[in-house]
């Protein structure tokens, strides 16, 4: 492998929607909310739904008895990358791709998946071109990256647009907790000083014992259903501004692909309750109130909880460089930035070097006035 970056030549295909003018591939156009044919020109606006209406939850207890509604489950054909496990679904006519994640070529299995559908969408709020500005600014501030991943980024190699899958939970909360709160004041004690008495301050702390409970609704707690992401770049991409969600529907995905879920719902909930567990702790010690709190004690009783599984847009940018994969995302909604980055060693050690002049410098200009 060269040493400038090198991208897989297998081609890219997302999901289609034919024109019903001349049958070539619609996408879905970010910046006027329409499906464009950049074939013919023509246009078709999408369908919108009420968010305040259309987009409602699931019941968590019947999917996990496998007792949903048979209109919110599909089957759908998906294969597994052989590299990072990203889970890629596959149009009817599409047998081979590049994964988006890190630009592996994958074909299609057989066998269909029977899954969980959308309820909701984030729809692309960037086109690529701004993405694409967003990645080279992000870049533009890595100077100790090699000079050719910012060149072989900058000549304007096509992102891909995916959708990454979430899971969302509501939960009604009631908890129980018992704990000390700690009062500071403060008592005057002798001491001994460079050799006098003086009299100082020492802080002490009174316990007293509190118990009571608290309760909270949590409102779409959001949790990456997907494993082809490294966490840290997901977190990195929030917030997200999920008033924004529309209804599912597939013409969204007009000209992007659709990661399936890899998380299971029960285990995105656990993930979901190991932060509703952290918010309730901090609302205790809110409780609690005082200058100190101690937590002896919590027991939350859940109930009424809902979920939905939304997808929400991402750019991705896949390439290699000396034979290692490297991957860059942009949030499709706001244009946040991250990614991985190699380092130049060149550069490092010029650093190092440019460091250890300007430290014998000082070091000598210190010695000569003294």
């Amino acid at each position: 492998m060269s040493q400038t970056a090198q991208s897989s030549p297998a081609p890219k295909e997302a999901h289609r929607f034919p024109c019903p003018q001349c049958g070539a591939d619609y996408r879905f156009e970010p910046r006027q909310s329409k499906l464009v044919c950049d074939h013919c020109g023509h246009e078709e606006a999408t369908e919108q739904g009420d968010r305040t209406t259309a987009i409602t939850e699931l019941d968590f207890k019947q999917a996990l008895t496998d007792q949903l509604p048979g209109a919110e489950v599909i089957e759908t054909r998906i294969s597994i990358c052989p590299n990072c496990a990203a889970h890629i679904t596959f149009d009817a006519d599409v047998h081979a791709m590049e994964c988006a994640f890190c630009a592996t070529p994958v074909v299609t299995d057989t066998g269909t998946h029977r899954l969980i559908k959308p309820r909701a969408v984030l729809p692309f709020q960037l086109a690529e071109r701004d993405a694409h500005e967003a990645m080279n600014n992000w870049l533009g501030k890595l100077w100790l990256a090699p000079n050719g991943i910012q060149k072989y980024a900058r000549k304007g190699r096509k992102m891909d647009g995916i959708y990454v899958p979430y899971w969302t939970y509501d939960a009604d909360t009631k908890s129980s907790f018992s704990g000390e709160r700690g009062t500071v004041y403060y008592v005057t004690k002798t001491v001994m000083q460079d050799g006098k008495k003086v009299q100082k301050q020492v802080q002490r702390i009174r316990w007293t014992p509190v118990s009571g409970q608290v309760s909270r609704w949590f409102d779409d707690v959001l949790v990456l259903a997907s494993k082809a992401l490294p966490k840290t770049y997901t977190d990195a991409l929030e917030p997200w501004n999920l008033s924004a969600l529309e209804p599912y529907t597939p013409e969204y995905l007009a000209g992007y692909q659709a990661e399936g879920y890899t998380i299971t719902l029960q285990d995105g909930y656990d993930e979901a309750r190991g932060h509703m567990d952290n918010v309730i702790r901090r609302d205790v010690a809110f409780k609690i109130g005082g200058d100190r709190q101690r937590v002896h004690q919590v027991a939350t009783i859940v109930s009424d909880v809902t979920f939905k599984h939304v997808l929400l847009p991402v750019w991705m940018a896949a390439y290699k460089y000396r034979g290692k994969s490297y991957r860059f995302v942009v949030n499709g909604q706001t244009g946040r930035v991250c990614g991985e980055r190699p380092w130049s060693a060149w550069k490092i050690t010029f650093v190092v070097i440019l460091g250890a002049i300007v430290a014998t410098g000082i070091g000598y200009i210190i010695a000569m006035n003294q």
